[in-house]
């Protein structure tokens, strides 16, 4: 398992995102950002500002869909005194707060096409007035967009810009669905629980197998958002030490169609993880009795919890002293 910061994750989708990030993160170049609602689109924002050169500087965030269009260039630009009623004073907008550091145009594709232009500029030039200015201002900010339209259909209604496209877009980073991310529901359902019932102050270990089986069932469409507000609602209303399908609010009546797999080590790999994460949760980290679930050796587990970055899933560090044995254990139900 891989983390950055609060995003997750083991399943080769998740880990091209996070090579991206990495990548990106030592340039300035402008990064459009795709997915679904709640599959971390602001989450990948921060992780590729805190790793940036521009670090130290803000990360401004400004909602193009939840601010009036009459006042969204005001918010985005700034304003002189005197621009339109009510502007008893200069207002200087999102764009000027993030010089030298971030500007995040979370919803771009709603932006209106007066506004598309004057951004387009911007990011031509780097130049811009402030609405009802005259004066030619200059800021130094790396702009990230996002959002959970597809842009090329509004390209071709009109609706956005073809340039503007391409100039956000340098880098382009999709955050696939949580449905098409495999075994890596199960652990960020782990760890959320990990860390709800901490903050809580409630002692749930775990989930019934019954809880488990309606996490892997349900297709997520909320994506990662709905599975923290989920896992949140659990925390609350459990009365044992494990977490069962009514606490989530979920039922298993509704099975997710398996995905297709694109070759038989991806099928393993998924396998294993979710095995290794269901024993787990039910032997609550006893790694003694999870190595006898699934009929290997606790050598082999810390070998397998290493290779899949599983050690956060288990209440102390694995001890790093263990060695690989020179003949691999028999893997029993872990390959099944």
């Amino acid at each position: 398992m891989e983390a950055l910061e609060e995003m997750v994750g083991a399943s080769p989708s998740i880990r091209a995102v996070f090579d991206s990030i990495r990548k990106v993160a030592q340039t300035d170049i402008p990064v459009l950002i795709t997915g679904e609602t709640g599959t971390g689109k602001e989450l990948t924002v921060q992780a590729i500002h805190e790793r940036s050169q521009r670090k130290q500087g803000a990360c401004v965030p400004i909602n193009c869909g939840a601010i009036p269009d009459t006042l969204l260039e005001s918010e985005l630009f700034g304003h002189e005194r005197g621009a339109f009623t009510g502007a008893v004073q200069q207002k200087k907008g999102k764009l000027e707060a993030a010089a030298n550091g971030t500007l995040f145009l979370d919803e771009v594709g709603d932006l209106l096409p007066p506004l598309q232009v004057k951004l387009l500029r911007f990011l031509q030039e780097g130049t811009f007035e402030r609405l009802g200015g005259q004066q030619t201002l200059r800021v130094n900010a790396r702009v990230i967009a996002a959002t959970n339209i597809d842009l090329k259909v509004a390209i071709g209604k009109n609706l956005f810009r073809e340039d503007l496209y391409y100039r956000l877009g340098v880098m382009h980073i999709h955050l696939p669905p949580l449905r098409e991310r495999g075994e890596d529901t199960s652990l960020m359902a782990m760890i959320f629980l990990k860390r709800t019932a901490a903050f809580y102050r409630k002692p749930i270990r775990g989930y019934t197998p019954e809880a488990i089986k309606a996490i892997h069932s349900y297709s997520w469409p909320g994506n990662v958002r709905e599975l923290s507000n989920k896992i949140r609602r659990a925390v609350v209303m459990a009365e044992g030490d494990d977490i069962t399908p009514c606490d989530l609010d979920l039922t298993c009546e509704t099975v997710q169609p398996e995905d297709s797999l694109a070759s038989l080590r991806v099928a393993h790999r998924r396998i294993e993880v979710e095995l290794i994460v269901k024993a787990i949760s039910l032997h609550r980290g006893n790694l003694t009795r999870v190595a006898r679930d699934l009929e290997v050796s606790r050598t082999t587990l810390y070998r397998k919890l290493r290779a899949y970055n599983l050690e956060k899933l288990v209440p102390s560090p694995v001890d790093s002293s263990v060695t690989m044995s020179n003949h691999p254990e028999p893997l029993g139900r872990l390959l099944m």
